[in-house]
């Protein structure tokens, strides 16, 4: 009698299930999508976030047809702490190995999110066939140079994010350009993170920006991952009387950069390329309005409000209604349309059989909420541009009297950027 009851119970569920929104594909078994992501870190849990919204999107309308038959998504992350100081790349590959051995993972999206930890598992992802979609992190033109180069062992691999080579070339150097155009500024100070794509970043614009007649002042100034006090370097752009401190830092401590900044009224405009703290909506707030000025790259659009494209409203409003907060940072538009890109591949592949999954990526055409989404067949890096039409599009933006108002690219401008009024 209790094996019949219990029978029962399981029928009279499966039913209740089917009729629910997306009922028949929740009652198939899941596509288990697995997270290695740094989730005390804010590109983390925003990662996390942009994910778990549209599979909950996803999976309300249905979820996922493969070959004929509705599943859905299911989200397994794993925290793999490679943002954290002095936590070996080792734990990250760990990570990654857990979600595929252990969570069966099908596919592996969002990090690892340090570029030297997105770099090592590579050869993991190798190893076990596991379609990856990186995020978030790994800026290093490195990975997607690999890819090419070894496309056979490491095609599983893909970008649907900006990195570092387009961001300076693309971007930043475009931006500083207009700034020192639009102000007569030539005088730029670099202050870094120690850490591969922040030293090669800042590498780079140094070199550019002195080919294009600007002076460098110096060497770019480098701090260790936790670093608390920034006041040495800003004393010597001062006496060497920078314009522009441009910041590649990820840590959460360039919210004290940016406060000593304000409090020691250093006569130059900062401009992060990267700068985690000022990317958040909650940045104002905590620092009581003293990274008024200050400019940030969050790679790409829809991760602060503007009308890139029909989607970019769409998803902050979604992302705000969800989380109680407008998107965070870099990687929350990116990972919100990883999702919707990989139920494309698989739909269209018919199929979870990992090479038949890259053949769909590599054909992967459809706009999202920061442009046009395309992946380069060779490199599977998306293609980025000024023009949401035409490629992924970023996003630099200036806070402004408490908001952050987007300033570059023009395509998508809704403000003009400003000059602290101690500059002037």
């Amino acid at each position: 009698m209790k094996t019949r009851g219990m029978a029962v119970a399981v029928f009279l569920l499966s039913a209740i299930l089917c009729l629910l929104p997306g009922g028949k594909a929740l009652a198939e078994k899941p596509i288990v999508i697995g997270c290695p992501l740094s989730t005390a870190f804010v590109y983390g849990w925003d990662a996390e976030r942009g994910i778990r919204l549209a599979v909950e999107e996803i999976n309300a309308k249905g979820g996922v047809n493969v070959g004929g038959v509705q599943r859905p998504f299911k989200i397994a992350v794993i925290d793999t702490r490679d943002l954290e100081p002095g936590v070996p790349v080792s734990e990250a590959l760990l990570a990654v190995e857990k979600l595929i051995l252990e969570k069966k993972a099908d596919f592996i999206m969002g990090g690892p999110i340090r570029s030297e930890a997105g770099l090592a598992a590579m050869d993991l992802l190798s190893k076990y066939k596991k379609v990856s979609i990186l995020t978030t992190g790994v800026l290093t033109p490195k990975y997607h140079a690999r890819v090419a180069k070894a496309y056979d062992k490491y095609k599983y691999c893909f970008r649907i994010t900006g990195e570092a080579k387009w961001m300076v070339g693309g971007e930043i150097i475009p931006c500083l350009l207009e700034i020192g155009k639009k102000y007569n500024l030539n005088r730029l100070f670099i202050m870094i993170q120690d850490v591969a794509h922040a030293r090669a970043g800042g590498g780079i614009i140094a070199k550019v920006m002195k080919k294009k007649g600007w002076t460098v002042i110096g060497q770019p100034e480098i701090y260790p991952t936790g670093s608390t006090d920034f006041s040495m370097g800003l004393l010597k752009a001062r006496r060497e009387k920078a314009q522009i401190i441009l910041i590649w830092m990820d840590m959460p401590e360039t919210s004290i950069l940016l406060k000593q900044w304000y409090d020691m009224k250093i006569p130059a405009l900062p401009f992060g390329s990267i700068i985690s703290a000022a990317e958040q909506p909650g940045f104002w707030k905590a620092t009581k309005g003293k990274g008024e000025y200050c400019l940030a790259n969050v790679v790409n659009a829809g991760n602060a409000p503007s009308n890139a494209t029909p989607w970019t409203m769409k998803f902050v409003n979604a992302y705000k209604k969800r989380w109680k907060i407008e998107p965070e940072a870099y990687g929350s538009s990116t990972s919100y349309m990883a999702p919707y890109v990989l139920k494309d591949a698989i739909e269209r592949a018919g199929s979870l059989d990992s090479d038949a999954v890259v053949a769909a990526l590599e054909k992967t055409d459809m706009m999202g909420v920061y442009g046009r989404i395309r992946f380069d067949p060779k490199s599977h890096q998306v293609i980025p541009s000024l023009d949401p039409k035409e490629g992924a599009v970023g996003t630099i933006f200036q806070w402004q009297a408490g908001k952050r108002v987007v300033v570059f690219p023009k395509s998508i401008a809704v403000g003009e950027i400003k000059l602290p009024p101690w500059m002037k």
